[in-house]
């Protein structure tokens, strides 16, 4: 019976015959499906779908999750989720660092470490989703709480993806909450000043844990 759900699986993904390689395409929305299907059945697994980031230098980040595959080993194979300790759990390696580093650099060492119980590992490692870049905004906006950290996003941005200000909303009196080296500090930002008389270069460029407070 697996033997015949594999060769449909196969066959649907792009008419593979028996005895013939085939691959299951990982799209956004079933890459975790794929992993264990693939996984479960010994096919390769297709990642070329994007992962939740285009950046090859994404740093990764505690709460992000993780899809790590690993070629003919199901038992290794898993979504696994990054601990706030900056570390993942993987069966023969036990725990794995994976903050500050690529997903490419993560799988490079993942690699070198299994070649201790597996002869030739290949390992692929891609973001499911990015829960590390975050920034946060409250006070007088229609939508607060959390949003996702996108490139470049700067204040003005964020307020925006918050729905803009409340009719109470102080523009001028924003301010801005980040953590440097290990203090918090706070940067005023007048939101008037940026977008009414168009002076840009006063617009805050945002950082993941910033914290926009609309008075």
């Amino acid at each position: 019976m697996k033997t015949i759900f594999a060769l449909a699986i196969a066959a649907a993904i792009g008419g593979g015959a028996y005895g013939q390689s085939a691959s299951i395409k990982a799209q956004p929305d079933n890459r975790l499906a794929a992993v264990k299907d693939a996984a479960a059945y010994n096919l390769p697994i297709d990642l070329s779908a994007k992962s939740a980031t285009d950046d090859p230098n994404y740093l990764i980040g505690p709460e992000d999750e993780l899809i790590i595959s690993v070629w003919k080993e199901p038992e290794i194979s898993r979504t696994v989720p990054v601990r706030p300790d900056g570390k993942i759990s993987l069966a023969l390696l036990n725990d794995v660092q994976a903050t500050g580093r690529t997903p490419m650099q993560l799988g490079s060492d993942i690699t070198e470490r299994l070649k201790n119980f597996i002869s030739e590992p290949q390992v692929t490692v891609i973001v499911a989703r990015i829960n590390s870049q975050r920034i946060f905004v409250v006070g007088e906006v229609p939508r607060t709480g959390s949003f996702t950290l996108l490139p470049n996003m700067t204040a003005v941005d964020a307020i925006s993806s918050a729905g803009g200000f409340t009719p109470f909303a102080k523009r001028t009196k924003i301010y801005i909450l980040r953590k440097e080296n290990g203090k918090l500090v706070s940067i005023p930002f007048n939101y008037k000043e940026v977008v009414k008389n168009r002076r840009s270069e006063k617009d805050v460029a945002l950082k993941a844990g910033d914290r926009i407070v609309v008075p």
